[in-house]
């Protein structure tokens, strides 16, 4: 396996190559149709790629004759060097793929992340799984039980604003929960199918869409139209639908006050949650500044 060949080639060549590699690594498998479809090019064009990738790292991929598809090899090495929120944008936006090449900024910036670390072999056995609906064994770190192996049946990423999760049904607590990427020590696939009760559509919380209606926090924003300019409110109020598994997430991240008579004091608090109705039945509440159930049916 040699990347020596890499800065010869023109960057739409790299940046071909680099997708079949994200391909093989993060879903475990590459068809020329991806390509066809990603960068509009010939089909034996696509072909000439898969090729100049296999001969570059021959113990990479191998030709699934049954299913017509070059699939991961289990001595699958890469020849690209990832940055973690890199392959994290592609997984969950799908645009940016490509070879990783810092450029110069255009304006100046910086940004306000807490370093983590992300082991991104395990995370492609995670999004491996996520593609073929399998369970996976992993080593987790939870905060109240500490280091313990779980079996859990991965289908979705979720960011909150601050860190990545995936969504999984954990058989150990019977569950559908969240699991922070960062605590994951070690991921491997389990072989046979998973259980019907494990399938994303009987995660209740993931598939519920409650609708929560922010407004100016009438008493700690001395101007309301500020914060209505500032997110872009029609009638002074800015309507978001998300998901009842990450409801508490968002309100946490934008410091929503769900108090029911918005009585959080502080500077940090410019929204109130005007129909904290809509929060019955949610389960991550817990995350949510101010809810504590009072006055709820």
């Amino acid at each position: 396996m040699s990347s020596e060949r890499l800065p010869e080639m023109t960057q739409a060549q790299r940046d071909r190559l680099a997708f079949v590699e994200l391909r093989l690594r993060f879903v475990g498998e590459i068809r020329r149709q991806d390509l066809v479809t990603r960068f509009g090019i010939q089909a034996a064009a696509a072909t000439r790629d898969i090729a100049q990738y296999k001969e570059m790292a021959p113990r990479n991929m191998e030709y699934d004759t049954k299913g017509k598809v070059y699939a991961r090899a289990s001595w699958f090495r890469p020849l690209f060097n990832f940055p973690a929120e890199r392959v994290l944008t592609w997984l969950s936006e799908g645009y940016g793929d490509g070879e990783p090449i810092r450029w110069k900024c255009v304006v100046p910036q910086e940004g306000t992340a807490l370093p983590g670390q992300l082991d991104l072999e395990m995370l492609s056995v995670l999004t491996r799984a996520i593609h073929r609906n399998a369970a996976v064994e992993v080593s987790y770190r939870a905060l109240s039980s500490g280091l313990t192996t779980r079996e859990i049946t991965p289908f979705a990423l979720a960011d909150n604003g601050q860190r990545w999760h995936v969504r999984a049904f954990d058989r150990r607590s019977g569950d559908f929960r969240d699991f922070v990427l960062a605590r994951l020590a070690d991921a491997k696939m389990l072989p046979g199918p998973v259980n019907e009760h494990e399938l994303p559509a009987q995660d209740i919380q993931w598939n519920r869409v409650t609708e929560l209606e922010l407004v100016p926090h009438p008493a700690n924003v001395q101007h309301p139209d500020t914060i209505e300019a500032e997110y872009g409110m029609e009638n002074g109020v800015l309507k978001v639908r998300a998901r009842a598994a990450m409801a508490g997430y968002l309100l946490r991240r934008w410091n929503v006050d769900c108090t029911e008579d918005h009585s959080l004091k502080g500077g940090e608090f410019h929204l109130w949650l005007r129909n904290r109705q809509a929060l019955y039945g949610v389960t991550n509440l817990i995350l949510a500044p101010g809810y504590d159930g009072h006055g709820d049916e």
